[in-house]
């Protein structure tokens, strides 16, 4: 095996993804995560893991592969997926997959249609709500639109948008945060940081170590890390064409509108402009902030 410029595996490929919360000897890793999303409402001692790839009951029925599915001593389900990229029905895909664990409850025979909870859990490596450039962790359930009161409790999306935790090491306050800070950072990362002492982290920095792979799975990784690579470039390029479309289409139309080029006030209203079209494009925050200069608060307002 040739030397490894990182020294921790990508934990966006799928490789890294399952090594490090896929496998019974990690397991514990995926509980404390898990726990550590719950905010101690739900403590999970135990999990099994499940068949990842589901079919459904007839021909017609799409195929589902999930990242990882398990369930724990309750007998309450999770689905836990790691997305590289955006998708134009994101939304509907989950929900989909939710339905999966809710049909495999029912019984034979007599049953009256009690449910144990299901929770899906999306990180997500984009952005998929710009509202708030802040709100990074989103919790939805079915509730009632006059009272906003919980309806069902026992279906529950859980989504991380990676992109907009930016918290440094120091700015780490729990065992949430620095999940989040593990997932983010951990292929950049050269060592394990000084916040990060607890013994699960311990465990997660040891498994991730590229060096200690064997070779089957350093072929393997290496596989896993094209494709990512391989993606990744391809939704970059993709991007920065939309981003280019975008800046000349608001260029045009503020020339139009008469804002003068030469004057700071005028350079300042072609700049929100293009923001507007590239915001109407559905680009991100972040990636919109890059092509403009503006900061993701003044994106948001717009």
């Amino acid at each position: 095996m040739q030397p490894y410029r990182d020294r921790y595996l990508n934990p966006y490929t799928d490789f890294g993804f399952k090594k490090l919360f896929g496998t019974e000897v990690n397991k514990d890793l995926l509980i404390s995560f898990i726990n550590s999303l719950l905010h101690g409402r739900e403590k999970i001692k135990d999990l099994t893991y499940l068949n990842a790839e589901h079919l459904g009951v007839g021909e017609a029925d799409r195929k589902a592969i999930f990242d990882v599915y398990c369930e724990n001593e309750q007998g309450e389900n999770f689905l836990v997926e790691m997305q590289r990229g955006e998708q134009q029905y994101f939304k509907d895909r989950s929900l989909y997959y939710a339905t999966f664990p809710i049909r495999e409850q029912a019984h034979r025979g007599d049953w009256n249609y009690e449910l144990k909870c299901v929770y899906i859990i999306g990180i997500l490596n984009f952005c998929f709500d710009d509202t708030d450039p802040g709100e990074f962790h989103h919790e939805v359930q079915l509730l009632n639109n006059r009272t906003y009161n919980v309806f069902y409790d026992k279906l529950t999306f859980i989504y991380l948008e990676m992109p907009k935790f930016n918290k440094t090491e120091d700015q780490l306050s729990n065992l949430f945060e620095k999940w989040l800070f593990v997932l983010r950072n951990l292929s950049r990362l050269l060592e394990r940081p000084k916040a990060l002492q607890e013994r699960v982290f311990a465990k997660l920095f040891k498994a991730a170590e590229i060096a200690k792979f064997t070779k089957e799975e350093y072929d393997a990784y290496e596989e896993s890390l094209k494709v990512y690579r391989d993606w990744k470039n391809t939704i970059d390029t993709a991007v920065q064409k939309a981003v280019k479309k975008a800046v000349q289409k608001a260029t045009q139309k503020a020339r139009k509108e008469g804002l003068a080029e030469g004057r700071a006030e005028g350079r300042k209203e072609t700049i929100y402009a293009i923001a507007r079209q590239l915001k109407s494009e559905g680009l991100p925050a972040t990636t919109i902030a890059k092509a403009t200069g503006l900061s993701e608060e003044e994106i948001g307002k717009l």
